[in-house]
């Protein structure tokens, strides 16, 4: 069982526990997805209905296959917020995504930039 919190140091957990559990299952042959994902961290807590409330918020659909994290990071980066959003019942908009996205620099260094923030809003002049 995963202790899961809306902090930094548990986003770099999180990103590097994807990572693993993605090399885990083609280890072992077995579908990269996010129903696999959530039963291998989550045992006999991923029900049916914690599965399809992930898939849900995600945008994603359980058997499809999953991204590598290293190649193309934002399927698995709205993965991880769903979990946390599901994990600690809160919204999906309350995951902090800056700090996931600097966990996720910090996890992976050389891997794709994941900048959600890439373009700022300024002000118009009046």
């Amino acid at each position: 069982m995963i202790t899961i919190d809306n902090t930094q140091e548990c986003f770099v957990q999180l990103w590097l526990r994807l990572e693993r559990t993605r090399r885990h299952l083609q280890g072992q042959y077995n579908r990269y997805c996010i129903r696999n994902v959530l039963r291998s961290w989550f045992g006999h807590k991923a029900t049916d209905d914690f599965i399809w409330e992930v898939c849900h918020l995600c945008g994603q659909e359980g058997w499809n296959e999953l991204p590598s994290p290293l190649l193309s990071p934002r399927k698995p980066r709205e993965l991880l917020r769903a979990i946390v959003a599901v994990n600690l019942n809160i919204g999906m908009r309350r995951v902090k995504y800056k700090t996931l996205d600097a966990a996720y620099n910090i996890a992976f260094p050389h891997s794709t930039p994941l900048n959600v923030n890439k373009k700022k809003r300024c002000a118009k002049a009046q």
